[in-house]
């Protein structure tokens, strides 16, 4: 299993009502040393894998809590969770592929 067929299934379980927040300790935790590992993995190509995992940990941080808001917000604007899901699901496809282009 490659990394598409589990992005398509995070897209359809991220919208279930079932699925936790991404705020609770357990998922916060995971996003906060996936953000550690990449962007160590990223800094120690650049030069500095403890910049990288600062910087991957502080990104990790601000996405969650950013992308948690601003889904929050444009849900409550168009009225439904699932289109503000799906724009979030896009940004962030497009700002991962941006990163790993650039680097």
């Amino acid at each position: 299993m490659g990394p598409e067929p589990a992005g398509r299934r995070r897209t359809v379980t991220d919208q279930l009502p079932s699925t936790p927040s991404r705020k609770v300790p357990v998922q916060f935790g995971a996003r906060i040393a996936s953000g550690a590992l990449c962007g160590a993995a990223i800094g120690l190509d650049q030069g500095s894998a403890a910049a990288g995992l600062a910087l991957g940990v502080v990104g990790a941080v601000i996405g969650t809590l950013g992308g948690a808001w601003a889904r929050g917000r444009m849900a409550a604007a168009f009225g439904s969770d699932r289109p503000a899901a799906l724009i979030e699901d896009a940004v962030a496809i497009g700002l991962a592929a941006f990163v790993a282009y650039s680097v």
